[in-house]
């Protein structure tokens, strides 16, 4: 349980970082906003793959229900699409967007997507706690989120200041969308602790939100402003980094 609540406070901690840099860096250029979307792009490929999908696999003979899950999970995230916008269509980066009320209401639909999604990637961390055998919890997937969550705190905070929102609200929001997956830690941990049968099937519902992620919204972000090349070298670069600290821990 104490491990559970490690991974929670870590990820939430991790956005409020985020958040907190947010603050400094209003104008980040897209030239840095693509790379570094890139790299957690990157790390977020390795944790959906080697911290979910493939133990999800390796946990059971019956790799239909873990396919079944990888879609299930990803349909999840297509459902909440319908409601909120995609990353490349409303980033929130440019000040002259944001100076009036109509456009208020695009950067609090580009927060609420960003939001939804938190609490997926915290069932994410949350099952793979559940799959974890022994003394030692797997924190592959809980570090990828961790490190993608601090990018992604810069990100909320920018375009709510940007637009307008005071400092100490936007800050409340903050809090409000890293306590979200607190939530979906524990929600994700109760869910694959229920059965044996049915954490194979959360561990793929949790790697098919992720890869839904990134590859619907987070790999055509950095696409979207002519530096694809640097993005997707740091999507490499990230993808390594992330095999490489699982390999070590």
């Amino acid at each position: 349980m104490i491990q559970v609540w490690i991974s929670a406070a870590g990820l939430c901690g991790a956005t409020i970082i985020g958040s907190a840099l947010g603050f400094f860096f209003k104008n980040l250029p897209h030239r840095w906003n693509d790379t570094i979307l890139g790299f957690c792009a990157g790390i977020m490929l390795a944790s959906s793959t080697i911290g979910l999908i493939l133990p999800a696999f390796e946990g059971t003979g019956q790799w239909w229900w873990v396919a079944l899950g990888v879609m299930a999970g990803a349909f999840f995230l297509n459902l909440l699409d319908f409601l909120t916008p995609h990353l490349h269509t409303i980033t929130g980066l440019d000040p002259e967007q944001h100076h009036n009320g109509s456009s208020l209401n695009k950067v609090l639909l580009f927060v609420m997507a960003i939001a939804l999604h938190k609490l997926p990637e915290g069932m994410a961390a949350g099952v793979s706690m559940s799959a974890a055998k022994g003394v030692f919890a797997d924190w592959t997937v809980s570090l990828g989120i961790a490190i993608q969550n601090i990018p992604e705190g810069m990100v909320i905070i920018a375009p709510l200041l940007l637009a307008g929102v005071s400092r100490l609200r936007t800050l409340v929001i903050a809090l409000s969308i890293g306590l979200l997956e607190v939530i979906g830690v524990w929600a994700g941990f109760g869910l694959g602790s229920i059965s044996e049968l049915l954490l194979p099937m959360m561990l793929g519902f949790a790697g098919g939100a992720m890869l839904y992620v990134t590859s619907d919204e987070m790999i055509p972000e950095t696409h979207a402003h002519g530096y694809q090349k640097q993005a997707t070298y740091a999507l490499l670069l990230g993808f390594i980094a992330m095999i490489i600290i699982e390999r070590l821990f």
